[in-house]
């Protein structure tokens, strides 16, 4: 882990760690995980160089939240020694985009992280809500929270990549400041390397979460929620993934070979969203 660079993310500013720390398993998505553990993890990751927290309140029903706010707070370092990311609009209960429901989540996630801001608010996964309203109504709503300081920054999340162009060819220039893809920049699917030279001409962030496919692609395999299709969590495929990262530095010749057996399925997805976005 030594050596961890710092990268910009877009116009913001701000200097984040070019690997962060996905607190969705604190939410026990992946299992169970005790809170000590999850406290350690979070200081370990911060001893380690990673300055870049993302979160949400739907991972774990608010728990993962919770837990990073408890990691956090007896972190004891000044707050801009970090960086956090959290979203709103999902929810255990289902989805809101609406203005109301945004301006209250930010309230309740800044409770429970025990903060009096957050670095990131995303949209999250805007596949499931009307692209449109995030367009007229959720993200004027997060221009107003900004103006608050109660967020610094906005960004919108979600697995198809055409709902950034969606979005961002719609909203006043700068009105989003980042995009967080997931699975689509790993050794199966790399599909978001078409969007980086539009995402850059828009000033836009980007953060690409999930480079193991929410699991698909480590030694236990996928959860049984996994929404990947059949064809991607065959053995042949996890198999080959884990010998690569066992390796203490890939060689050539063995990622050649491991990217031909994911060639049949290479940027294949899974359905997201609903049908009428």
């Amino acid at each position: 882990m030594a050596g961890i660079g710092v990268r910009g993310v877009g116009n913001t500013g701000l200097k984040v760690s070019s690997l962060g720390f996905g607190a969705s398993p604190l939410g026990n998505v992946f299992g169970n995980v005790k809170e000590e553990d999850a406290i350690a993890s979070v200081h370990e990751a911060f001893r380690l160089g990673i300055n870049f927290f993302d979160t949400s309140p739907y991972y774990g029903g608010t728990l993962s939240e919770k837990m990073l706010g408890k990691a956090l707070k007896t972190l004891m370092v000044p707050r801009d020694q970090y960086v956090v990311s959290t979203k709103c609009g999902r929810y255990a209960e289902g989805f809101d985009f609406s203005a109301e429901r945004v301006t209250q989540s930010i309230d309740e996630s800044l409770a429970r992280l025990n903060l009096d801001y957050v670095d990131i608010l995303q949209c999250h996964d805007i596949e499931f809500g009307s692209l449109d309203q995030i367009v007229n109504e959720t993200i004027p709503a997060l221009q107003k929270l900004k103006e608050t300081g109660k967020i610094r920054y906005i960004g919108i999340t979600g697995l198809p990549l055409y709902v950034f162009t969606y979005v961002l060819d719609r909203v006043p220039s700068g009105s989003v400041d980042v995009i967080l893809s997931y699975c689509h920049y790993s050794i199966n699917d790399t599909s978001l390397e078409d969007l980086l030279p539009y995402l850059k001409s828009k000033g836009v962030g980007v953060i690409t979460a999930s480079p193991l496919s929410m699991g698909l692609l480590t030694e236990n395999g996928p959860p049984e929620w996994h929404p990947a299709p059949s064809e991607l969590k065959v053995r042949e495929n996890i198999a080959a993934t884990v010998e690569v990262e066992e390796g203490h530095c890939i060689d050539q010749e063995l990622l050649e070979e491991v990217e031909a057996i994911f060639r049949p399925v290479k940027n294949q997805t899974w359905p997201s969203g609903i049908g009428h976005n």
